[in-house]
C-alpha cells in the first residue's frame, strides 16, 4: 500500500484528485493544506482566503474519510519564492513565482518536511507523469487550455519520480462533473488567479509594499517622445498592455532600463515590428534528458500555445534557442521558457 501525502488547496482540483485517490481504496493518504507567510503578514492588503480555502479542504477530507495535517511553510516562502521574485523585480526583469513554488514549495521544501513519510505526493496540477528508460517524464495534461507543466518545468528527476497528478487524464469540464458526482461543494468554484503566495491580494499592492514607488517617465519608441510617467519600472513587463494611463492606445511596454529608470512603448500598430523570434537559454534544467533532435516546441509563457523552435547547444552548454515561423512580441528576460519534445516537457530556464 503507497503512502501518499495529497497537496489540497481548497479548490476543485485538489479535491478531485484527492477523491480519485481515495475511491482507488489502495493507499494510506493524509491531506495536507500548505500555510504560506503572506495570508497573514499582508492580510492588510487584501481578502486573504487562507480561511475559506481550509474550510474547503476539512470538507472534502470529511467526504472521502482522509486525515488532514496543517503545514506551515511561512519562513520558507519568504526565504526562497517571495526573495526570489522581488529580487528578479529589482533587476528590471520577469520573475515566474509560481515555478519556483513548484521546485521549492510544494514538491521542495514540503518533501523535506514530511517525505520521510510518504511514498509520493499528489496534487491537483493538470500535467501528466510516466517512466521511460527507467526515467520519470512529464507530460502535458489531457486538457491542453488547461495544462501546467509550464509551471513545472524546474522540476528534478527525484522529485518527478515521486509525484502523482491524478487528474492529468481529465478535462476541466470532466473534473467540475466528477466533484458534482461526489457532492463536492468546490465542483463550481472558480479557478484561482493570480501568484501563488499572493492569494487575494492585488501583485501591484504586493509590490508597492515592498519596493516602493519610483516614477519614470514612458517613452515612444519610435520618437523618443514622452507620452506619460509611471510608477516604477517593477509594475510593468514586456508585452504589457493593461496599466499603463495612457490615451489613443493599445500602447504596449516593449523595453525598461532600469538606469534610467524609463519605460519604452510602442502602438498596437508598430507592436509586430518588435517582435523577436531568438532568445538564450544561458542554464537549461533538463527533469530527465535533453532533447533528442533540434527541432522541437517552446513555451514562453502558459497557456495552450506551443512554439515550434529550433535549439542549438552554445559552447557553454546554453541553448540559442529561435521560433520558427512566428515572432513574439513579448520575450521578456527573466521568464521561463518550457522546452517540448511532443507531449513530453523536458524542462526549460530562464530567457535571457
Amino acid at each position: 500500500m503507497s503512502r501518499i501525502a495529497v497537496l489540497c488547496s481548497g479548490g476543485v482540483d485538489s479535491s478531485v484528485a484527492l477523491m480519485r485517490l481515495a475511491e482507488e481504496g489502495a493507499h494510506d493518504l493524509t491531506a495536507f493544506y500548505l500555510k504560506i507567510w503572506l495570508e497573514d503578514e499582508m492580510a492588510f492588503l487584501g481578502s486573504c482566503p487562507w480561511e475559506e480555502d481550509l474550510e474547503y479542504v476539512r470538507q472534502v477530507c470529511d467526504r472521502a474519510a482522509v486525515p488532514l495535517e496543517i503545514v506551515s511553510l511561512q519562513r520558507e516562502y519568504l526565504e526562497t519564492v517571495v526573495a526570489y521574485a522581488l529580487d528578479e523585480l529589482r533587476a528590471g526583469l520577469t520573475p515566474s513565482p509560481d515555478v519556483m513554488c513548484n521546485r521549492m514549495i510544494k514538491f521542495g521544501a514540503f518533501i523535506d518536511r514530511v517525505g520521510d513519510r510518504f511514498d509520493f505526493v499528489a496534487s491537483g496540477h493538470h500535467a501528466r507523469v510516466g517512466v521511460r528508460n527507467g526515467l520519470a517524464r512529464l507530460f502535458r495534461a489531457a486538457d491542453a487550455h488547461k495544462d501546467q507543466t509550464y509551471f513545472l518545468c524546474q522540476m528534478r528527476q527525484d522529485q518527478v519520480a515521486r509525484s502523482l497528478f491524478p487528474i492529468g487524464d481529465l478535462t476541466k469540464a470532466q473534473v467540475r462533473e466528477e466533484a458534482r458526482r461526489h457532492g463536492l461543494s468546490s465542483a463550481d468554484r472558480p479557478d484561482s488567479q493570480g501568484i501563488c503566495f499572493l492569494g487575494r491580494v492585488p501583485f501591484d499592492d504586493f509590490v508597492r509594499h515592498h519596493l516602493g514607488e519610483r516614477p519614470g517617465e514612458i517613452l515612444e519608441a519610435s520618437t523618443g517622445k514622452v507620452l506619460g510617467t509611471h510608477r516604477g519600472t517593477w509594475f510593468h513587463t514586456i508585452g504589457q498592455r493593461r496599466g499603463l494611463g495612457l490615451g489613443g492606445g493599445p500602447w504596449y511596454v516593449v523595453a525598461k532600463d532600469q538606469e534610467s529608470n524609463t519605460i519604452t512603448v510602442v502602438h498596437a500598430d508598430q507592436l509586430a515590428d518588435r517582435a523577436r523570434r531568438c532568445f538564450r537559454v544561458p542554464l537549461p534544467h533538463w527533469i530527465a534528458e535533453p532533447p533528442g533532435r533540434s527541432h522541437i516546441g517552446v513555451k514562453i509563457r502558459h497557456g495552450q500555445r506551443m512554439d515550434p523552435c529550433e535549439v542549438v547547444v552554445d559552447d557553454d552548454g546554453g541553448l540559442s534557442v529561435e521560433l520558427v515561423g512566428v515572432d513574439d512580441p513579448g520575450i521578456a528576460p527573466g521568464q521561463f521558457a518550457a522546452l517540448y519534445e511532443d507531449d513530453e516537457c523536458l524542462g526549460g530556464g530562464v530567457m535571457e
